[in-house]
């Protein structure tokens, strides 16, 4: 029997469309939440390396202006006008958001909690964005992954800064029972991720080294041909393909963006949500969520990785049991989306007006 929503009026906004992030935690609020009503901030269909921004776009960008080519500001000011009542706005990652229509929010509003949240650093200034760091003093509370992004976002202004962990999607991140056996797995290494050029050179450099890798994602047109090892998919793969591509992985590996100072990725909680064996960049928030060599495995240098590469492909039923006890951390620790949507609404919850 269907669990009954809770009775809140919440305005989402965040890029709806398929594949994001943004619309799988949509997708969850409404799950639980009646009332929820949705924007996206992104024109749609909009997928990445598929659709590319104009060029005067990808200039305001690089200012800091970013165009609001979903006319969101407008969408937003039109909609407040007709709500009778809204308790939450949650705007996910809007950097082409004017503090004006924050404040339109609040004044229309008053009792309304207005939240901002990301899964980027954004304290750095190629995630944000001149309208977001204006407006950052208008928001009840910032949601962040980053543990360095509660003080720092605190400086610029944030009233108020809480941690949500990144997480893996129940619903889609899962196993398939078609490769739950190591035999079925065809692919021996892959990599799912854009393109680097520290990510290219260590990939290059275990083609090199008689790794054989498919690497799937937008920018890698310069490897292709590179070396016979090395395998370049044509396209990025998202959704029920990227499960699939995981599940038929035998490695997953998983590089961090060092421009973000990442320390985890949500690829960290979806590939040992569905089951994967995760190969990742060793950090102390990795080591914070799973046990090396038990739950997950990591490296700190190519050599490590080559030995670790090579030692689980010969020695891979530990490959399927890492992939187990990964998932099964994942779950018992509450690394799900639905968990860390609860997690947030709760704080929410504690805000005061």
């Amino acid at each position: 029997m269907p669990t009954k929503k809770i009775d809140k009026n919440i305005l989402y906004i965040g890029d709806l469309n398929e594949g994001t992030r943004s619309l799988m935690r949509y997708n969850t609020i409404n799950e639980i939440y009646s009332n929820v009503s949705s924007l996206s901030n992104t024109v749609t269909p909009f997928i990445a390396g598929v659709h590319t921004e104009s060029f005067i776009a990808r200039i305001f960008h690089k200012l800091q202006l970013p165009l609001d080519n979903a006319k969101i500001n407008k969408k937003i000011n039109d909609l407040i006008i007709k709500k009778l009542a809204l308790d939450i706005v949650f705007i996910e990652k809007s950097n082409m958001i004017k503090p004006s229509t924050i404040t339109n929010i609040a004044k229309r509003f008053p009792e309304s909690k207005i939240i901002s949240l990301s899964e980027d650093d954004m304290y750095a200034k190629h995630n944000s964005s001149i309208y977001y760091r204006k407006s950052i003093k208008y928001y009840d509370a910032i949601f962040t992954t980053k543990k360095y992004n509660l003080h720092e976002l605190m400086k610029i202004g944030a009233r108020r800064t809480e941690l949500f962990l990144d997480s893996f999607n129940e619903e889609l991140h899962k196993p398939l029972q078609e490769f739950e056996k190591i035999e079925n797995k065809d692919i021996d290494i892959s990599f799912i991720g854009t393109f680097e050029k520290e990510r290219s050179e260590t990939l290059l450099w275990l083609a090199e080294n008689g790794i054989k890798i498919i690497v799937y994602g937008n920018g890698w047109n310069k490897l292709v041909g590179k070396h016979p090892n090395l395998f370049i998919s044509k396209f990025a793969i998202y959704g029920e393909e990227y499960v699939k591509t995981i599940n038929r992985t035998k490695i997953n590996l998983c590089f961090l963006r060092k421009i973000n100072r990442d320390q985890v990725t949500c690829r960290s909680m979806e590939i040992p949500g569905c089951g994967g064996f995760l190969l990742a960049e060793r950090t102390e928030r990795h080591k914070e969520f799973f046990k090396e060599g038990q739950e997950a495995e990591f490296f700190s240098s190519n050599h490590e990785l080559l030995l670790k590469i090579n030692y689980y492909l010969k020695n891979s039923i530990k490959i399927i049991e890492i992939g187990k006890a990964g998932r099964k951390k994942c779950i018992d620790s509450g690394y799900t989306m639905r968990q860390q949507i609860v997690n947030i609404f709760n704080l929410i919850d504690t805000i005061k007006k």
